[in-house]
């Protein structure tokens, strides 16, 4: 089994000391969402940064994978520290983001199921499904999800190192 460790930034301060970078994509059915999240992140996160990585409800072809590519990519460059996607249910940007090395994405759609997959499973991709959630219920998830920390209780890194070693045996 891979020995698991928690990331740190390149200057060896663990994140929670540094202001943290947040990336957000959405596709066409997400957009209005994404718009109204980014325009309120500051309030329920401030010591978060936002990249808004587009999305924005104009093009019809602004597809799930394309918000979950931009957020990945973001995530594995080094220059974002969490990341929300968004789409009509939250499914599509979630298979999709899964698709990327490293990334762990799930839906939730309320506070306790952000901060568990956080805390218990390492989660650092939310996804929401615009179509299913309201404003102020994301607002209150997406906070929930940036103020939690993943657990270092051994039971809890073994279980993520176990989920490391299957994205090893499979690339």
């Amino acid at each position: 089994m891979a020995s698991f460790q928690r990331p740190t930034c390149t200057t060896g301060i663990r994140f929670a000391e540094v202001s943290r970078r947040l990336a957000i994509a959405a596709d066409h059915a997400g957009a209005a969402l994404k718009a109204a999240i980014v325009a309120r992140v500051a309030e329920i996160a401030p010591d978060w940064s936002v990249a808004d990585l587009g999305g924005d409800g104009s093009d019809p072809t602004d597809d799930y994978p394309d918000s979950a590519r931009a957020v990945a990519e973001r995530m594995i460059s080094g220059q974002a520290d969490r990341g929300l996607v968004i789409c009509g249910s939250g499914i599509g940007v979630t298979i999709a983001a899964n698709k990327f090395h490293g990334i762990r994405a799930s839906i939730a759609h309320d506070p306790a199921s952000a901060r568990q997959g956080v805390v218990h499973d390492d989660m650092n991709v939310l996804a929401f499904g615009a179509n299913l959630i309201t404003l102020e219920t994301a607002l209150e998830t997406l906070a929930a999800f940036l103020q939690s920390e993943p657990s270092s209780e051994e039971r809890y890194l073994r279980r993520t190192a176990k989920v490391a070693d299957i994205e090893e045996e499979q690339s």
